[in-house]
């Protein structure tokens, strides 16, 4: 049925091709950028229109790469590799677009696929490591937490940012022994740090959403803590309102698993998703966390602050304790123990550090 439609669009020397289930090549013999463009646009319009089998309607979505002869390729094979990267960047981008390739998006691969090879070598060579930012109470101003923050140095490409190596990760599913081993990591640390008589803290660990939906959390986190003997209540999971929305259902089984047997759980970036309350109440978190996007316009934003003073106000009526990231002033600092704020999570309290200067930092605490 899709491919009835795409020929419909097409001229007669304009040729379609089906590469696969689900990728079809068209080529356009005479056509520039602009042309080209316009027939995407049509594709576009055209495949979004519902299809009708039997008693049902069906959507699907369409994703389209664009490349132009020569600057794109010399050849078949090369203008079909550009457009197979433009037609990834375009589903990655959210699907239902067109994008033209440019030698970014060349660049862009390359590197990927550079961080797939050196992420698969990365955990057996001990590349990663963890790092810890205090979570501080803004009631009694001590220590009451931390979040444990994943690192990567890897030995040619230095320091490899999280917003860089995480989606690659989630792409090749190396997310989940990483994710696994974050988990196990922390956890193996607080028991140090309880063996060597530091009033307990709590662990927060964030949980992409591969790691939500394919791994066996109620099952694996758990187990983790037994064989440390760390009390679950010391673990906490923080998950983004995207996840956990991606699948309600699914992630109310989940969350409901976790929190029965004891393990924390808090709602990150919160205000930035689309939370629908009643899922939230459903969802047993323990913890809503405002995201800094909102903390950092405090001084300059009406809005903000309002947006601030409603979550807080909420979670209080949900029986939620709530925990401000992005605290970086004092004047923010202010505000947020004002509106009641219960913790606070910033560089006005410390980096992000590792494991040696967390230690100095809660002896000089």
């Amino acid at each position: 049925m899709v491919a009835k439609r795409l020929q419909s669009l097409l001229r007669e020397e304009d040729t379609i091709s089906r590469l696969g289930g689900d990728e079809f090549i068209v080529m356009l013999p005479g056509s520039d950028a602009q042309g080209a463009a316009q027939v995407a646009q049509k594709i576009l319009d055209i495949v979004a229109a519902p299809y009708q089998i039997e008693q049902y309607e069906l959507s699907v979505t369409i994703s389209i790469g664009i490349a132009v002869y020569p600057g794109d390729g010399i050849n078949l094979e090369s203008l079909s590799k550009s457009a197979d990267t433009a037609m990834y960047r375009a589903k990655n981008e959210g699907r239902n677009s067109y994008r033209f390739f440019t030698p970014e998006m060349q660049a862009r691969t390359t590197r990927n696929m550079q961080l797939v090879n050196a992420l698969r070598h990365a955990l057996e060579c001990d590349q990663f490591d963890l790092y810890y930012q205090p979570q501080i109470s803004l009631v009694t101003n001590r220590i009451i937490g931390a979040e444990a923050l994943l690192r990567w140095n890897h030995p040619e490409l230095g320091q490899v940012s999280p917003a860089e190596f995480v989606p690659v990760a989630e792409d090749t599913g190396l997310i989940i022994p990483i994710g696994e081993w974050v988990i196990r990591r922390a956890i193996q640390q607080l028991r140090q740090w309880l063996d060597r008589g530091i009033s307990p803290i709590v662990i927060a660990v964030n949980l992409s959403a591969v790691q939500f939906l394919f791994s066996n959390l109620s099952v694996l986190i758990p187990r983790l803590l037994q064989e440390a003997s760390v009390p679950s209540h010391l673990f906490e999971l923080e998950l983004t309102e995207g996840v956990a929305m991606h699948d309600p259902q699914g992630a109310i089984a989940i969350l409901t698993s976790l929190f029965e047997q004891g393990i924390r759980l808090s709602i990150d970036d919160f205000g930035t998703g689309y939370s629908s309350l009643n899922y939230l109440k459903k969802f047993n978190v323990n913890k809503l966390k405002i995201d800094q996007s909102f903390v950092q316009n405090i001084s300059t934003a009406e809005e903000d602050r309002a947006i601030i003073a409603a979550i807080i106000s909420m979670a209080k009526s949900l029986g939620l304790k709530t925990i401000a990231e992005g605290v970086e002033t004092r004047e923010q600092l202010i505000f947020l123990r004002e509106q009641g704020c219960n913790e606070g999570q910033g560089y006005y309290f410390s980096q992000p550090l590792p494991v040696s200067q967390f230690d100095t930092w809660l002896f000089h605490r």
